[in-house]
């Protein structure tokens, strides 16, 4: 994959972001979606700041910004610096090889959630997952900025998806941008419901067991039902379209 690739990758995410709510309406400018090289794992691709519209919901390839991973702008566009949290973005990919993107938005659910001190919930099969474990609450509200910020940013991801700034964020991190981008939609998800759960039962209010997170690993394959025998092939590729209907859907003016 070339740079130039990654770069309108790296613009779809972030377009995305927007399209879905997690980089809209106040915070329309704030938040951003990086995505580390492939060939050369020391760089990464992520949105800038000083654009004339500086909007997460219009970028374009050719807007974005190359970093190293002490956070230095190594190539883009003139008069445009690396985004002011580029820290949390290159101590994450410094600190684990295998994280590949990182998105940061400020989801309004999921800041109430993490000011409130009680811990996310699964709420449902999809997405429920992602909070089963806990997510880490960073007890700041400041940027991050500077190298012991994001590093402490970066210890408390290891060994979880998401983590949760208090009364500023989250940031997420995955193997892929759709990883990355759909893990942060899944949070605000479990922080949405958890939210009207607590409206109606207050902040003690059931949740999805462990048991019942675990009963889909349990199923058998579709292959194996009788109705699915003459119909299913595992063989054949069976994508689920949501990635692929809004990165078409965000590039119509690109």
């Amino acid at each position: 994959m070339s740079f130039d690739d990654i770069r309108y990758q790296v613009a779809i995410a972030n377009r995305i972001l927007a399209e879905l709510g997690l980089a809209s309406g106040i915070s329309n400018s704030v938040g951003h979606a990086s995505m580390r090289v492939p060939g050369a794992p020391d760089r990464f691709i992520i949105k800038g700041r000083g654009y004339d519209m500086d909007v997460v919901g219009l970028m374009r390839p050719k807007d974005l910004v190359v970093c190293d991973l002490e956070g230095r702008k190594v190539e883009g566009p003139d008069g445009v610096s690396q985004c002011y949290e580029v820290k949390m973005h290159s101590c994450i990919y410094r600190a684990d090889p295998n994280v590949q993107s990182v998105v940061h938005v400020h989801p309004r659910y999921s800041i109430l959630m993490s000011v409130l001190g009680k811990p996310l919930k699964p709420m449902s099969n999809s997405g429920g997952r992602l909070v089963r474990k806990g997510v880490p609450v960073y007890p700041h509200s400041h940027l991050i900025l500077t190298d012991q910020h994001g590093t402490d940013v970066a210890k408390m991801m290891s060994g979880h998806q998401a983590v949760l700034l208090k009364g500023h964020g989250a940031v997420t991190a995955g193997a892929s941008l759709q990883e990355s981008v759909t893990g942060m939609l899944h949070l605000e998800e479990q922080a949405m419901m958890n939210t009207l759960a607590a409206s109606i039962m207050g902040m003690d209010h059931p949740s999805m067991t462990e048991e019942m997170l675990t009963e889909a690993q349990n199923l058998p394959p579709y292959e194996t039902l009788d109705h699915f025998k003459d119909s299913y092939d595992p063989k054949q590729r069976r994508e689920n379209g949501f990635w692929k209907y809004y990165s078409e859907k965000v590039a119509r003016d690109m």
